[in-house]
């Protein structure tokens, strides 16, 4: 798999994506890196990497995208790793559909609509690896995450559907499910938050309250959270194994998360997963 040197990463303004986006690069891979705001995509050029603009809720920017990138590389793309991503918090009931619309646009749909049009690039040159950065919240739901988990069950469903169907055409589909990993995800959604959650006429007012004490420090803290070169190590995995797996489980909590799915009954899970938001 030696050939693998092309590639998309989305969401590189900081976190995992930043972090994935210099690691490859830095490893041999041409990466494309994307952010929303001109003053990321300046940063990322500043470190030689080639930036574009990307906002998945913006159609004409992902058909702008993958034109450039085909454009630049000759019509070859050899891996793609969608990444970029917000977490809307706030309890189910107290969700608005705009919410539910704003979270799927950038967390479902607009990764949808990348992944269709790279699909047939990969196709025709008979190889290509597509990674998803899902979430532990994805196989194991927590209260007040509703929106974010549900995007990611819908794209756990929808890409694990897409690997079954790319058998034996040479693309690979790989899902990775971290947990706690530093990033600035928590504080980025607190934005989202405040506009959508009437979080004081909420029969949940006391619980959002530690809600946003975490989101302003940054998200919750934990000796076991992980930095980014985890998922660094398991995204080279499913670039360059001749065998990549369907999920990467990333950090400690989440593979306990995983182990009390497969052990415990549901109704047990269930309540032990709501003393964890």
């Amino acid at each position: 798999m030696k050939e693998l040197r092309t590639i998309i990463v989305t969401g590189t303004s900081s976190g995992i994506g930043a972090h994935c986006a210099r690691a490859l690069k830095a490893e041999g891979w041409r990466v494309f890196a994307t952010a929303r705001k001109p003053e990321d995509v300046a940063a990322l050029e500043a470190d030689g990497l080639e930036a574009l603009y990307l906002d998945y809720a913006e159609p004409r920017s992902i058909e702008a995208l993958v034109a450039t990138v085909l454009e630049r590389t000759g019509g070859r793309l050899d891996a793609l790793f969608n990444n970029g991503a917000h977490a809307q918090a706030g309890a189910v009931e107290d969700l608005p559909m705009a919410a539910l619309r704003d979270q799927f646009e950038a967390n479902f749909f607009g990764w949808h609509d990348l992944t269709r049009r790279i699909v047939p690039v990969m196709r025709r040159q008979g190889h290509g690896r597509i990674v998803h950065c899902s979430s532990i919240l994805g196989l194991t739901p927590v209260r007040f995450r509703g929106a974010y988990a549900a995007s990611k069950h819908a794209l756990e469903g929808l890409m694990l559907c897409m690997r079954q169907e790319l058998e034996g055409s040479g693309v690979h589909v790989s899902m990775i499910e971290p947990g706690p990993i530093a990033s600035r995800i928590a504080s980025n959604g607190l934005p989202w938050f405040l506009r959508y959650i009437d979080h004081e006429n909420s029969v949940h007012r006391e619980a959002y309250q530690a809600q946003l004490a975490r989101l302003r420090g940054g998200g919750s803290k934990s000796s076991m959270k992980l930095g980014p070169e985890a998922v660094h190590a398991v995204l080279r995995h499913a670039l360059l194994s001749p065998r990549p797996r369907p999920h990467y489980v990333v950090t400690t909590p989440a593979r306990i998360g995983v182990v009390l799915k497969r052990i415990l009954p549901a109704s047990l899970l269930y309540k032990i997963l709501a003393r964890q938001a």
